[in-house]
């Protein structure tokens, strides 16, 4: 069985610098700071972690996550991995993943492919089967000013018959 499910999350940009952006798995060094949260902010990690969610019927990006971040976990690939094991349970995979970035910076164009290679590892699929764009929306949103990122996603799983 063929299923669909959205995914959101956006963050705010760190006020002070020293802590690392990461996107999709991938380290952005040459930013000054990363994104405000209780892991490592990877937006992208976490809207993909809320499809798959959408997909499986348990969200991850609550109890589980807290429950990772009390025993020390920061890595938002924690969480994706915690999606993942769901959707495996399910007899499932992952199909294909469209991701939509709005940020002014950093610019993801430069590194579209490694992100997409990233995700393509976390999610045992293929780069191919990954689609990524990315926007400033004009600058007419606070991620669009470079205030923080926002991301959706529409994750495209198949699941065996009868386990939802």
């Amino acid at each position: 069985m063929i299923c669909a499910a959205i995914g959101q999350d956006s963050h705010r940009f760190e006020e002070t610098p020293g802590k690392p952006l990461i996107l999709g798995g991938v380290l952005f060094p040459e930013e000054p700071c990363g994104l405000l949260a209780n892991s490592d902010g990877d937006v992208i990690l976490h809207a993909v972690t809320n499809a798959l969610s959408g997909v499986t019927g348990r969200n991850i990006l609550g109890a589980a996550a807290d429950a990772v971040c009390r025993a020390g976990g920061t890595d938002s690939r924690l969480y994706l991995a915690e999606a993942m094991k769901d959707l495996k349970a399910m007899g499932g995979c992952v199909r294909h993943l469209s991701v939509s970035i709005e940020a002014a910076r950093p610019k993801i164009a430069p590194r579209t492919e490694e992100i997409k290679a990233s995700l393509a590892a976390l999610l045992d699929t293929e780069p191919a089967h990954i689609g990524l764009t990315a926007t400033t929306g004009e600058g007419l949103t606070d991620f669009g000013r470079g205030l923080g990122i926002s991301v959706f996603c529409l994750v495209t799983a198949e699941i065996a018959e009868g386990a939802v």
